[in-house]
Formats: C-alpha cells, sequence, structure tokens
C-alpha cells in the first residue's frame, strides 16, 4: 500500500449528502476482484448520461476537477451497501483523501485498509473548505498526516483528530498485510519453538 505522508492536490466540491457506495461505484462493476480499473467507473451514473455519454455538469467532468485527488463531500458519505470496490475506484481514479462531516463506518474502515485518508471535520470548517475547493485547479488544499492539518490556499488551517493506530499505518504504508509482515520475526520465534516443542504438529 501506499503511504500518504503530505498530499497537496485539487480538492473537487461535492456538495451531496448521503452518497452511498452505489453511487461511488454501482453494481454492474462489481464483478472484478482487481484493485485497477475502476477508477473509469467512478460516479458512473452521475458521470454519464444514459446514451454514454460525458454529463459536463458532474463535478469531475469539468476541467478544473479531472485530476482531482481529494473530496469534500456532504454529510454521511459512504454510506448504503458495504463494498471495497468504492475505495478501489476511488483510488484508481486517483482520489487519496474524503473530507466529510460523517462516513458510514464500513466504507471508512475500508479506506484506510486501501491507502485512503478520511477525515472528519465540522460543519463550519466543511463549509469553508467547499468554498476553498469550488475555486478549482487555481487553488489546492495540502494535507499534512503527520501534524493533522489541512491547510488552505488563503494560509487558513483546519486540525482534524484520527486515531494513532489508523495514522501509523497510513503514514508507513501498511495495510492488514504489511501491518502482520512487521511482526514477521516474532511470528518466526514462535513456530520455531512450537516446531520444538511438537514436533508432530
Amino acid at each position: 500500500m501506499e503511504k500518504f505522508t503530505t498530499l497537496t492536490g485539487v480538492a473537487a466540491p461535492m456538495p451531496i449528502v448521503n452518497v452511498d457506495t452505489d453511487m461511488i461505484i454501482p453494481k454492474q462493476f462489481l464483478k472484478t476482484i482487481k484493485r485497477t480499473g475502476l477508477g473509469t467507473a467512478l460516479f458512473h451514473e452521475m458521470r454519464t448520461h444514459e446514451d454514454g455519454s460525458e454529463n459536463t455538469d458532474f463535478v469531475l467532468n469539468q476541467p478544473a476537477y479531472r485530476n482531482a485527488q481529494i473530496i469534500v463531500a456532504g454529510d454521511n458519505f459512504g454510506c448504503g451497501s458495504s463494498r471495497e470496490h468504492a475505495p478501489w475506484a476511488l483510488l484508481d481514479f486517483g482520489i487519496r483523501c474524503v473530507i466529510s462531516t460523517s462516513f458510514a463506518d464500513i466504507f471508512y474502515n475500508n479506506c484506510f485498509k486501501n491507502g485512503i485518508l478520511p477525515i472528519v471535520v465540522s460543519q463550519e470548517e466543511l463549509d469553508k473548505l467547499m468554498d476553498d475547493a469550488r475555486r478549482g485547479a487555481n487553488a489546492t488544499l495540502t494535507v499534512d498526516l503527520e501534524a493533522q492539518e489541512i491547510r488552505g490556499p488563503d494560509g487558513g488551517v483546519v486540525t482534524f483528530d484520527i486515531d494513532p493506530h489508523r495514522k501509523h499505518c497510513l503514514l508507513n504504508g501498511l495495510d492488514d498485510i504489511g501491518l502482520t509482515m512487521e511482526k514477521a520475526p516474532s511470528i518466526a520465534t514462535f513456530e520455531d519453538k512450537l516446531g520444538e516443542a511438537r514436533p508432530w504438529v
């Protein structure tokens, strides 16, 4: 998993509440178990018309936000059914951070396991960040995980809380497997001792 330390990028404003996982990645794209290739299907039903043409009104189709790495979203982002494909699609598109006032629990946990930083802020802070994001490519946000700060284009700073363990994992690029492999020497020692004590196992 790629480390998350400091991210400076364009933030796309998405002032929609209750963005569910089916909106993020519709069910017809869940046939794959690969983490790549889903970025083109991200927000498919909002990004495209029924005839397959691009919806130019949707924020991620607008020139200023085509390369956005951050989404500033409305309340309860990632609600709905449990599907890890949702963070996979976000990550494959290039999104590394989502900022909202609240997240659905399963989506929130899946983000950390896939290298995406979900940040919870107050409504007042979200309004300010949404205003920053609406400036387009001319204004970027900097998300500093070590300092737990979001820095705006005008020098404003929003601080955020994060679980220390999850922070450690993101800073070091550790998913569940990587976290287990950190304990490889201890695991090997245990297995050696177990083999000596129970050679028949």
